[in-house]
């Protein structure tokens, strides 16, 4: 029994398919994309390098159309200041005092927490705005 060459790209495009489904690789997704274009290609005749060819072309072309997409524009906040990412941006902590090295302990969410001035914000005692995320230290600035 032989297998088309259609079929071996059909299989290879499922395959890349389970595959992000179990990891969630995105770009996963776009190299399936280059296997269904080989797949098509082969349906078209096309002799195995131009299947080839064409399965390259169209998964290297989305991987990269899907990079330039994805990637961070100038203007774009880090992830660790970017409130979509990180529910604990503009939230509000009370501090009693702060320590001689510059930082400060509050009680947030249940738990300790070692507080920092952002920048060069006076270190008030008050009501200060979380506005980023250091590892596990608050990044605040008073209100």
């Amino acid at each position: 029994m032989d297998i088309a060459d259609s079929t071996l790209w059909w299989i290879a495009a499922g395959l890349l398919v389970a595959v992000e489904l179990m990891t969630g690789t995105f770009y996963l997704l776009m190299l399936a994309l280059g296997a269904v274009a080989g797949a098509l290609a082969a349906h078209l005749g096309l002799g195995a390098s131009g299947q080839l060819l064409t399965g390259a072309f169209v998964g290297s072309a989305v991987v990269l159309a899907a990079y330039l997409v994805k990637r961070p524009k100038p203007g774009d906040l880090p992830a660790r200041a970017d409130r979509s990412v990180n529910l604990d941006i503009g939230e509000t902590v009370q501090i009693d005092a702060w320590n001689a090295d510059g930082t400060a302990q509050v009680r947030y969410r249940g738990a300790q927490w070692t507080v920092l001035p952002r920048g060069d914000a006076p270190t008030r005692t008050g009501a200060h705005r979380v506005v980023e995320l250091s590892g596990n230290r608050l990044l605040v600035e008073p209100i």
